[in-house]
């Protein structure tokens, strides 16, 4: 996709917020304005993939620059260090809430503008693609009266959109709910929001020791970094208190790894930790031009080994006008472990870890790869999106089916 702006003639005002409206309107989540040897790339992130779709000419690529820098109130004299910053703003009728981060690279400076889109958060959790047993899990997790759930992912992933909306539920009358994060992306009534400021000794470990102190019934982290975080979380949640957080890891085994790797020590964490939801996000077919048409061997044997269907057809993208090369949007595909009796002892008595492995990997819980292929079976989504974005060698256990699927692909 490309846009043409007159760069030459426009004001250089009215040519970056030109840029923004037409990104926000277009759903891109990013802005990424890229150096390069003649001109200054301009590339927006729709659905997770990057689109050029126009190039600022080096006469006022300087221009661009130091006007995003002063719309996000970052230091247009420091050119050597990187930066961040944030605009708050409405153009042409539009509500913009932008994250903006400067970084020095060789061919001079690069900017990204998020645009932070909470609407799915407003909604609730009951329109961010949870199946239905998923969802009766999410709900069990949520309504403990203590204990720690964390969403983890990769960057970009949803994770703070996920964790929004469980504050969203839990807000009600009666309860005391105080977050700590870096920055704070979404204002919410009735929340009590800190920002953390390392420059002034305002880090997560102070902040939580404090938070704790103040009489809270729910407590969000905005992420857990280090080890110190990590121990504070994990004890806060066992005396009494409802913890949410994200971390980045890529499942639910990994994520119990990641923490035990922080030096959280086994009998807190076994009594602690009450959920782990892992999600990625692939992108939503357009429902107006997406098309049936046949499985070929190699997804009609995966669909038999993972799901135990007989799949005929599964769609397609197509291509309209409405839509990106026959997506439209995102949905997200989840991996939800309701922590039980049996993986807690497993823990605390620090089982190996391909032992744990097959306590997680029961026949209660839907893997990622089972989730996703249950969202091409509806229509949400395409086969290529999830292999794209699931490991089959790590979401498969059996050497069996690997073995299957190995000897499919070799008649292709």
């Amino acid at each position: 996709m490309t846009k043409t702006f007159d760069f030459e003639k426009m004001p250089i005002v009215d040519a970056v917020n030109e840029i923004i409206v037409y990104s926000a309107q277009n759903g891109a989540s990013d802005i990424h304005f890229d150096p390069a040897d003649d001109c200054l790339k301009v590339r927006i992130r729709i659905d997770g993939i990057l689109n050029t779709i126009d190039k600022i000419p080096n006469t006022i690529k300087q221009n661009v620059i130091t006007r995003i820098k002063i719309m996000s109130g970052m230091n247009i004299t420091e050119t050597r260090l990187p930066q961040d910053g944030a605009i708050k703003t409405v153009l042409k009728g539009i509500n913009l809430d932008l994250r903006v981060s400067a970084l020095p690279t060789k061919r001079g400076e690069k900017i990204v503008i998020r645009i932070l889109d909470y609407s799915m958060s407003l909604k609730g959790i009951e329109y961010l693609y949870f199946s239905e047993v998923n969802y009766k899990k999410v709900l069990r997790m949520i309504s403990a009266p203590n204990g720690i759930i964390l969403v983890t992912g990769a960057t970009g992933s949803g994770k703070s959109t996920t964790v929004y909306s469980f504050l969203q539920r839990l807000n009600v009358e009666g309860s005391n709910l105080i977050t700590v994060e870096d920055p704070v992306e979404m204002d919410i009534d009735g929340v009590n929001q800190v920002q953390v400021n390392s420059e002034i000794g305002l880090d997560f470990s102070t902040v939580l020791r404090s938070i704790l102190r103040q009489d809270p019934n729910v407590i969000m982290i905005g992420e857990i970094r280090d080890s110190e975080t990590a121990k504070i979380a994990v004890r806060a949640s066992i005396t009494g208190h409802l913890v949410l957080s994200t971390i980045h890891t890529n499942n639910s085994l990994n994520t119990i790894e990641r923490l035990l790797d922080m030096d959280v020590e086994r009998y807190l964490l076994a009594s602690a930790l009450t959920g782990i939801i892992s999600q990625t996000l692939a992108r939503k077919l357009c429902d107006k031009c997406k098309r049936l048409r046949e499985t070929t061997p190699f997804e009609k044997t995966l669909f038999k080994l993972i799901l135990n269907r007989d799949v005929n057809q599964i769609y397609e993208a197509g291509d309209c006008e409405e839509c990106h090369n026959g997506y439209k949007g995102r949905v997200a595909l989840h991996e939800v472990l309701l922590i039980n009796q049996d993986i807690r002892d497993a823990i605390s008595n620090g089982m190996r870890k391909d032992e744990l492995r097959h306590l997680v990997y029961n026949k209660d819980i839907i893997t990622m790869l089972q989730d996703g292929l249950y969202k091409v079976l509806a229509g949400f989504t395409t086969f290529d999106e999830v292999i794209r974005l699931v490991d089959l060698d790590e979401s498969i256990d059996s050497d069996d089916i690997k073995n299957d699927l190995a000897n499919v692909l070799k008649k292709k």
